[in-house]
């Protein structure tokens, strides 16, 4: 431990002044977890996605009948004590519960043991996680609780650093005890796949060795659920709610409101194959733009889509046709699944690639969409299996033409590079490339 002793502290400062600029390295993922409405383990998950399972139902989180939108897909069976001691949840939001189990297992499925790394190793380990809401359910809670008093101020004590949404990232480095780059990312729904960008270039930059990346969501609440509700942005199909997340098709009525986490864990891949890592694939491109355009609106020529999508196939070094699957970011709404495919059609002219929408299956997990569907990106090259868009019947009139769309059932065929898209309110846009490993 490096403690207040002054002579180690001054050998540290030699060690990371000493650093030299090197060339870009290269970035593998060599671990995953997931707790999702399809499972809460990645094998669970992955099995239900290539199944085309809904993981929508009825919300049992809170008294909906009141509510325009009364369903969701909620995390089920999951117990925070297989992974937090129980006197130590009254410190977490639900969020930074689903952010710890998934990290950890991640960190077990690289084959991490970070009590066996040396405390100067740790300085080249971080974390960066995102969430677009964080502890939305404890705002909610204390702020109830406070007008239904009688005026006093009694909150809670851990009410400040269960809700901010900075505090996961800060959990998961203090349970493990690393010090490298460590903070939140925020950008609606393109949060975690902004954070998995960011990771990748902290790898490439040689500002560290391994990233633990993904983010987190524990969003339906009465406030979260109302508010996109006043929006116009859930499907109200309450009858059908397994049916209701229908990305592409003419009759969709808005997205269905998801939670959980995925994490991730990138590494520089020397490091990776020294230590003889697992190497699920190699990520190779990030592009992140604005589309300048609405506050929660996107444009219908998919400009911004356009220009992220560009950016991330540029630094990977690929033409649009080396691009097997792209996981489209198709949260079900109507501007948005549309604006998506324009940009799409805009730089694949002349190229055929598969797309899917796997919120149809999942619902939308907000500041998590982009981890978990980096996972079904990753799998995807390493299992040459293109997951479908479910519940589609009638393809939109608008859709551009010259784009296949995996409808129904998952397709076998060779992914070598796969584009994953995530969109968010504010114009945030964020493209990720991954290779199939070999």
């Amino acid at each position: 431990m490096v403690g207040n002793d002054g002579a180690a502290f001054d050998e540290l400062r030699k060690k990371l002044v000493k650093r030299k600029k090197t060339k870009m390295k290269r970035v593998v993922v060599t671990g995953m977890g997931a707790i999702t409405p399809l499972g809460n383990s990645v094998n669970e998950f992955w099995k239900n996605i290539v199944a085309g399972k809904s993981g929508a139902a009825p919300i049992t989180k809170f008294d909906t009948s009141k509510f325009k939108t009364r369903f969701g897909c909620e995390v089920r069976d999951f117990n925070p004590e297989e992974y937090i001691d129980k006197k130590e949840l009254k410190k977490y939001d639900l969020y930074t519960q689903y952010a710890i189990a998934a990290s950890d297992q991640a960190i077990k499925d690289a084959q991490l043991d970070f009590t066996q790394i040396e405390e100067t190793e740790r300085y080249d380990i971080g974390v960066i996680w995102a969430s677009g809401n964080g502890g939305m359910a404890t705002f909610e809670d204390q702020v109830r609780d406070f007008h239904l008093g009688d005026g006093t101020p009694r909150f809670n004590p851990y009410f400040i650093p269960k809700m901010i949404v900075d505090i996961a990232a800060g959990a998961i480095s203090i349970r493990h005890k690393l010090h490298g780059p460590n903070y939140c990312t925020v950008s609606a729904c393109a949060s975690s796949n902004t954070a998995i960008i960011s990771a990748f270039d902290t790898i490439r930059l040689g500002k560290a060795t391994i990233m633990v990346a993904g983010g987190s969501e524990a969003c339906i609440t009465t406030a979260s659920v109302g508010g996109f509700n006043a929006a116009q942005a859930l499907s109200k199909r309450n009858e059908d709610p397994e049916r209701a997340s229908r990305p592409f098709d003419k009759d969709r009525d808005g997205f269905v409101m998801g939670e959980g986490a995925g994490a991730l864990i990138l590494e520089e891949w020397e490091h990776a194959v020294k230590r003889g890592a697992p190497i699920y694939a190699e990520m190779v491109g990030g592009g992140m733009a604005a589309d300048a355009f609405h506050l929660t609106g996107t444009p219908p020529d998919g400009l911004g889509a356009f220009v992220g999508m560009s950016k991330a196939l540029s630094e990977a070094g690929i033409t649009p046709d080396k691009i097997d699957y792209i996981n489209a970011h198709a949260t079900s709404t109507g501007l948005g699944d549309i604006g998506e495919l324009n940009g799409i059609k805009r730089l694949f002219h002349n190229v055929r690639v598969a797309i899917s929408g796997t919120k149809s299956m999942t619902g939308h997990l907000l500041g998590a969409a982009g981890a978990i569907e980096t996972i079904i990106s990753v799998l995807s090259t390493k299992h040459d299996i293109i997951p479908a868009t479910i519940n589609t019947e009638n393809l939109d009139e608008a859709i551009p033409e010259g784009l296949e769309i995996i409808l129904g059932k998952s397709v076998h065929r060779p992914v070598n590079y796969v584009l994953n898209n995530t969109f968010g309110f504010g114009g945030h846009t964020a493209s990720s490339v991954f290779k199939k490993y070999s």
